[in-house]
């Protein structure tokens, strides 16, 4: 079963996020307390650990939160996920899929490290429909 291994936020956005290992869900907001949290389709992003696996087996010393992304899973092939695939999350939570990947405007620290990023290919991005708490621990599920 796939579940979360990190919940990371930010106060302001372009940093790295810190995991905080719990948070809430809020419907059309994202995480609340997150920078990157408001009323667009980029509410939420989540990477997985074996994205993450990647680039540590490259040298680099990264982990959960270091991309900026909220949400740290483990289990589940995030970028096979269609757009509108739902998710739940946690107990309560629930998210749609609205983009996969995104265009990485400048190139961030640990592209300059690695000569490449898994983020803008291999993140994707959710609007929270159902909210919640979710916890480091808590499962993420696609929902038929």
């Amino acid at each position: 079963m796939a579940k979360i291994i990190a919940v990371c936020t930010s106060e302001k956005k372009g940093m790295r996020k810190k995991n905080v290992g719990e948070g809430v869900l809020k419907v059309n907001f994202g995480i609340e307390g997150d920078a990157h949290g408001g009323d667009w389709h980029r509410q939420v992003s989540l990477l997985a650990m074996e994205s993450i696996k990647k680039m540590q087996d490259m040298g680099l010393d990264v982990g959960p939160g270091d991309f900026a992304e909220n949400l740290t899973t483990e289990g589940i092939d995030l970028v096979s996920l269609p757009l509108g695939t739902k998710l739940k999350i946690g107990e309560t939570g629930v998210g749609e899929v609205t983009q996969i990947g995104k265009e990485c405007h400048t190139r961030c620290a640990i592209y300059y490290q690695a000569g490449d990023c898994v983020m803008p290919k291999e993140g994707i991005f959710i609007r929270v429909l159902e909210g919640g708490p979710i916890n480091v621990g808590d499962s993420v599920e696609v929902m038929e």
